[in-house]
């Protein structure tokens, strides 16, 4: 008998934390889908959301003409709202086939990394799980890669 309580006892955590594990997959992409549709819906009640307040996000973006990379271009949570909201204000900028891709990397209890691809490149997203669920605090993006591990 006493077996059978430890067996049923280890079978039930192993199948709460198998549950925690596939919800935290499942909020971690949802909070990664959310950034892209904070610029592609310009809706920043998605970044409120999903995006931490101490948002640090740095990127370089290639430059055509000139042939290279910007500087480090950084962009607080403040400047990303603005952002959002006149990026794709008219709705011009999204297309039918415009990438949209979130891909989980890692998923931990209390950090979390996933890759997007969106219009603008490829943007690497570390969250974090706070109390009110899972927040992006680190980005480090660049504009369309010429070549990727993935590709």
């Amino acid at each position: 008998m006493k077996q059978l309580v430890i067996i049923t006892a280890i079978l039930f955590s192993y199948n709460f934390y198998a549950q925690e594990k596939d919800m935290a997959i499942k909020d971690v992409e949802a909070a990664a889908f959310n950034y892209i549709d904070v610029f592609y819906k310009a809706d920043t009640t998605l970044a409120y959301k999903s995006i931490h307040k101490d948002l640090r996000k740095v990127g370089w973006y290639y430059n055509d003409e000139k042939k290279k990379y910007s500087g480090a271009l950084e962009l607080p949570f403040d400047k990303l709202i603005e952002l959002a909201k006149r990026w794709n204000a008219k709705g011009d900028q999204i297309k039918e086939d415009t990438p949209r891709k979130v891909k989980v990397l890692e998923v931990s209890d209390k950090i979390a990394v996933a890759k997007v691809t969106a219009a603008w490149g490829i943007d690497y997203l570390n969250m974090v799980n706070t109390y009110e669920g899972w927040k992006i605090i680190n980005i480090v993006w660049q504009s369309k890669p010429k070549f990727s591990l993935n590709n």
